[in-house]
């Protein structure tokens, strides 16, 4: 894995978060949501939550574990992208309720995948 491009590990971690969420029962709504420069790498519903969720994947902790990438001016910009996709897509009509989620997969040899659900708030 560690020959990989990180474009390609990244894609590779989305994957396996997506099969990861659907296994959970989530339904997945969208991917790699943009809005302006910013990408929402899953957009899924829990039950009747919809969920805005960032993966993060690392070959090695050399630089940090993948969920430490994900600090305040990153979450900053996934919920301004998370309020364009409301409006976009709900307008004026009540939408549902909304959570921020965080995968961390770091990829030695096999996947750790690590899922946090209501990672950070608005």
């Amino acid at each position: 894995m560690h020959n990989d491009l990180p474009h390609d590990l990244g894609r590779k971690g989305e994957e396996t978060a997506a099969a990861m969420l659907v296994d959970k029962g989530y339904h997945i709504v969208e991917r790699n949501y943009r809005h302006k420069r910013t990408e929402i790498d899953i957009i899924a519903m829990d039950g009747r939550t919809l969920c805005f969720i960032e993966v993060k994947t690392r070959s090695s902790i050399s630089k940090g574990h993948p969920l430490d990438a994900v600090e305040k001016h990153k979450q900053r910009e996934i919920i301004r992208t998370a309020r364009a996709y409301l409006a976009l897509h709900y307008g004026n009509r009540e939408f549902p309720d909304c959570r921020f989620d965080v995968i961390g997969i770091l990829w030695e040899s096999v996947p750790e995948i690590i899922h946090i659900e209501d990672a950070f708030w608005i």
